[in-house]
């Protein structure tokens, strides 16, 4: 076999050095523009969990790698004039120089090819059976072939320079430092005696403000070096091509043409913050070495690669991106607390939660949810999810929300026995609120026939009986009303969602008429005599609403319904007053919402549901998000209940754990207002860790309560939360969950410390 490796980086010599090895007759040759020497940057970082999968794919050069690195266990950061430690991480820096050297000599060792400075094409290769291209995040060979391996690069707008020093450390260590220009901050770690590297980066505005666009590289450091005098110790900082640049966050369509294969940073990059470049690189490497050892021909080899690999490095991508998004956002959260400052440094990328620090830090942990109680005035060792919130003059005892979820099961919008169940069972399964459906104040604002109502007595008569059975259980009960718009007349969810009705539809209105798909009805648009109708529904519905002993109440203004048809410049194509810029786009709905505020009453809190981002282009900017959502605020709405998408067929959402939970933090630590989250939120680990990072107040779950109604009491047994109030009918099964809990958590922990890798530190 016949293999040409274009570019001698990490992900080309190791791919080299495993296929060599296990191919001893084929013929390998790695070429390489640069020098064998040469090198940029100046330490890499590993897991324990990485140097595992080193060790397993090749003993020789694992052994290397580890006799040339700094080890360390802990991170520490350092913010607010307060230092935190995180143990329990495991990881090693080692120089970038001198791994690329003991690659290329474990590489000679095998008898593969090594040409350096040569810059190479696929046609030198005319004989090739596999072209490997590994030529870095800037691949001119990737370029050439563009449109087939379809990549996109999206250069992130915070500013980065990778400099060195010979400072030691004994930890991976966070420096955050404010200063008049803005705020700095160094990621810094040890990766051979005296040599440390530090990643500086900031915000463009920072960056801008202080000069440094045009400053040389050595000004650069002169700079940096005294924004960060204490913390260097009397050590310089060094440069090495320590140009201020941008990340690149490249994702390509496709990874193979004929029998060429993009490699490491040619295909995919993942931002240093999570510290895995070098290591993304290496197991792409040892990914397509084990797909030639399982597939003898080079297509099925190179297909199995693609589809064999993509999910995992899709993976750590979006952890990436999670991450560094915080980091372009860290004044959101400079603010807080130094303890819950740390927290979402080490919670930033949804790697790392509050039951995984709870193994790694207990003592930090403990710190942490001393802090949450304090500042919720509630008690002292429960767990943030078990805390009380007051809003107004309701206090919910707890931040687990039952997510406002449509059933489709109302008859001429009444509730029945099966609506009362299903809230009931809710209510008595320890949720601290519980969320009505879209509840419609008129039988044209339904969606669907089967959408539950508020505009009769008969409707008012069967809410007030599910309200007192929540109450009589423990949970507090919010209404949420809402108007369909362009997306009502549809069909049963089950028979097809958004779907036109074939018969029995009822005439449609919104903002603009624009058919929600091209075959569903053409709304009307609305008039202004229509909108005072409307309003003046909501406000009836409001006070039927009071009647039936709601807690709270939600306008909704999301989803693409007609409150939300307004917001939206997707939608929204009036030249009217109510069109145009956003302050004219939110009018109406926030004369909606104004009447409301002015019926309900004033010891009840008000909320209002937003699509934060229409996952569309020309939609709904952050900009417009922030500015709406403060205009709500100043009109008396006490939270946000931040959902997103859904305004426009054609979106294209990037789903993934706690994907919304992005604009949830943004609304409530810029707009300053309490936010409830929503969106792929499955345990209650992870509603501990939002909580705890402050970035919500209140967590919804919505699938998670159709699997397990009794979601909250299962939680609490497992972390203790003895106050979880439930029917005293129950008692007796509680306090035997209670007691299973704690044993099976206990077994549970155990099992995830046996679990974790092998501490790869230097025995001494």
């Amino acid at each position: 076999m016949r293999i040409a490796i274009i570019g001698g980086g990490p992900a080309g010599l190791y791919f080299a050095i495993l296929m060599q090895r296990d191919m001893p007759q084929a013929r390998v040759t790695v070429v390489e523009r640069n020098q064998p020497d040469d090198t940029f940057g100046f330490g890499v970082v590993f897991s324990d969990q990485t140097l595992d999968a080193f060790k397993a794919a090749d003993e020789p050069s694992y052994r290397a790698i580890t006799e040339s690195f700094a080890y360390w266990d802990d991170i520490e950061i350092n913010a607010r004039g307060e230092s935190h430690r995180i143990g329990g991480n495991g990881f090693c820096g080692c120089s970038r120089r001198t791994l690329l050297l003991l690659l290329q000599a474990r590489s000679r060792e095998l008898g593969v090819e090594l040409v350096f400075g040569r810059e190479a094409t696929p046609e030198d290769f005319p004989d090739a059976d596999l072209v490997v291209v590994a030529d870095g995040i800037n691949s001119p060979i990737r370029t050439r072939h563009a449109e087939h391996f379809q990549p996109h690069i999206d250069y992130r707008p915070n500013r980065f320079a990778w400099m060195g020093s010979t400072r030691p450390f004994d930890a991976f260590t966070f420096f955050f430092r404010e200063t008049p220009h803005g705020i700095f901050i160094a990621h810094c770690y040890q990766y051979e005696p005296g040599a440390s590297t530090w990643v500086l980066e900031t915000d463009p505005e920072t960056w801008a403000r202080a000069g440094l666009d045009r400053m040389s590289e050595s000004e650069s450091a002169a700079f940096l070096e005294g924004v960060f005098a204490e913390e260097l110790q009397g050590h310089r900082l060094l440069i090495n091509r320590s140009h201020w640049r941008q990340f690149p966050a490249l994702r390509c369509g496709r990874w193979v043409k004929d029998n060429m294969v993009l490699l490491g940073d040619a295909k995919a990059s993942a931002h240093f913050s999570i510290g895995s470049g070098t290591k993304l690189a290496m197991e792409d490497a040892i990914a397509l070495h084990q797909a030639f050892m399982a597939h003898p021909g080079v297509a099925d080899a190179l297909d199995a690669f693609e589809n064999g690999r993509r999910e995992e490095v899709e993976k750590i991508q979006h952890a990436a991106n999670v991450s560094l998004v915080w980091f372009e956002h860290v004044k959101r959260f400079w603010h807080f607390p130094p303890t819950q400052f740390a927290f979402g440094v080490m919670t930033r990328s949804k790697a790392i939660t509050w039951d995984n620090l709870l193994l790694r830090a207990p003592d930090f942990v403990a710190e942490m949810q001393a802090l949450f109680a304090e500042q919720s005035g509630g008690k002292p060792g429960t767990a943030p999810m078990f805390q009380p919130l007051t809003l107004r003059g309701m206090t919910v005892p707890n931040r687990v929300v039952v997510s406002p979820m449509c059933m489709y099961s109302a008859e001429d919008g009444v509730p029945g026995d099966f609506h009362l169940v299903h809230y009931g069972a809710r209510a008595q399964g320890g949720a601290g609120l519980v969320f009505t459906e879209m509840t419609c104040p008129s039988p044209s604002a339904r969606i669907t026939p089967g959408c539950a109502g508020l505009w009769n007595d008969e409707q008012q008569a069967a809410w007030t009986r599910i309200v007192g059975f929540a109450h009589a259980s423990g949970a507090k009960m919010a209404l949420q009303l809402g108007h369909a718009g362009r997306k009502g007349a549809t069909k049963l969810m089950w028979d097809g969602m958004d779907q036109p009705l074939e018969e029995g539809a009822w005439p449609i209105v919104s903002a603009s008429p624009l058919p929600y798909y091209p075959h569903s009805q053409t709304p009307r648009t609305l008039t202004r005599a229509d909108m005072d109708g409307i309003r003046d529904d909501f406000v009836a519905a409001a006070r039927r609403g009071i009647e039936a002993g709601f807690d709270l109440l939600e306008l909704h203004c999301a989803h693409g319904y007609l409150l939300a048809s307004f917001l939206s410049p997707l939608t929204n194509h009036r030249t009217d007053e109510y069109g145009g810029p956003v302050e004219n786009r939110l009018r109406f709905p926030l004369e909606v919402f104004s009447a409301l505020r002015a019926a309900w009453p004033a010891e009840k809190p008000m909320s209002v549901r937003l699509s934060a981002t229409d996952w569309a282009d020309g939609g709904i900017t952050d900009a417009d998000t922030l500015a709406i959502a403060r205009a709500f605020a100043a009109a008396g709405c006490d939270l946000i209940d931040v959902s997103t998408g859904q305004t426009v067929a054609d979106a294209a959402p990037q789903y993934g754990r706690m994907f919304q939970l992005p604009w949830a933090d943004m609304i409530r630590n810029e707009a300053g207002i309490a936010v409830m989250c929503v969106g792929s939120i499955t345990s209650a680990d992870q509603v501990n860790t939002i909580l705890a990072a402050g970035r919500a107040d209140l967590v919804a779950l919505g699938r998670p309560h159709l699997a397990e109604p009794s979601f909250t009491l299962k939680a609490a047994a497992t972390y203790n939360a003895r106050d979880v109030k439930g029917p005293k009918q129950y008692k007796w099964g509680r306090d035997a969950l209670f007691r299973t809990a704690q044993r099976e958590r206990e077994d549970l922990m155990d099992l995830r410390r046996k679990a974790r890798p092998a501490s790869h530190a230097p025995v001494k």
